[in-house]
């Protein structure tokens, strides 16, 4: 095993002093390729050592079957075999290969967990607020506007007066990568917006560009944002925690379940590809299944007859 182990600590080296990867990309790098050195051993008990060129592709393979069926996630699979590629191209760099085995093999697709989101009736009890205190005015307009367009936090943050338009209600963000786009703003959030703009001068000046301020009359931050999300969510009575991004995923899975329009929400999210919109179809498949176990005569008839 002494050359195997040698080539792995020349590689150790190389990433180390000429490619300058972290000390925890260098353990990582070192517990996988130890981890496929000693399966390597397994499978072949009698070899005195590893002869890297002569892995094959097959054999990357059942390593990695061999971890998922240990119960090794799907993420954690992906970085082993990013490891084993990198290895390898050094080696082929090094003329110590001739080909690398790793190049074509797939891990198990990791499974994307589904967001959690308010339904249509959390999401009206918790804009169902009534007040003049500005902050009141202020936290309402805050969380109609990302229910309303499907903002991300920083984009409602960053937003400043001058960006709410004068007379359509068509409201330009800018989102992820610096990419523009326009959202519509709803009624019941252009009157929010409207109530709290006549009190905004009261916690702040004139020279103060942002949108939203915090008591202090600078720009709100993001954290105060998520703390006051979760305080009126409280003291609405709401039993789950709810979060800004919780919000926009409620915008996103409310539109789809209404308008089955995937390429409209993808549009209006700012999501550049359409995979990642698609999670919400299984969120309104999720709750279509619900509403079928619940109304569907044959369905409760079924579920009678298991208990």
């Amino acid at each position: 095993m002494s050359h195997s182990v040698d080539l792995i600590a020349a590689f150790l080296d190389y990433i180390r002093h000429e490619r300058r990867l972290s000390t925890a990309t260098q353990e990582s790098y070192k517990r996988d390729l130890k981890q496929f050195s000693a399966w390597l051993q397994q499978q072949h008990p009698s070899s005195e050592q590893i002869h890297w060129s002569k892995i094959h592709q097959h054999q990357v393979r059942a390593w990695i079957a061999s971890r998922h069926r240990d119960g090794i996630g799907g993420k954690s699979l992906q970085r082993q075999l990013s490891s084993l590629r990198s290895f390898y191209r050094y080696l082929l760099r090094e003329e110590k290969a001739t080909q690398n085995p790793a190049e074509g093999v797939r891990a198990p697709k990791v499974k994307r967990p589904l967001p959690h989101l308010a339904d249509v009736d959390e999401v009206a009890q918790l804009l169902n607020m009534h007040g003049s205190d500005p902050l009141l005015l202020r936290d309402h307009a805050m969380m109609e506007l990302l229910y309303s367009s499907g903002l991300r936090l920083a984009e409602l943050v960053s937003l400043n007066v001058e960006d709410l338009p004068a007379v359509d209600d068509q409201l330009e963000v800018t989102g992820k990568g610096a990419k523009t786009r326009r959202v519509p703003v709803g009624g019941m959030a252009r009157s929010a917006l409207d109530a709290w703009l006549k009190v905004r001068l009261q916690l702040t000046s004139t020279q103060e560009s942002a949108l939203f301020v915090s008591k202090r009359g600078k720009r709100i931050s993001p954290r105060t944002v998520q703390q006051r999300l979760a305080y009126r969510a409280q003291q609405q009575g709401l039993a789950q925690h709810l979060h800004p991004h919780m919000l926009r995923h409620s915008f996103a899975s409310h539109l789809l379940e209404s308008s089955s329009d995937l390429r409209a929400v993808q549009e209006l999210l700012g999501h550049a590809d359409i995979s990642t919109t698609q999670v919400y179809t299984h969120l309104d498949f999720q709750h279509l299944a619900q509403v079928y176990d619940k109304a569907h005569p044959r369905a409760r008839k079924r579920r009678k007859s298991q208990e």
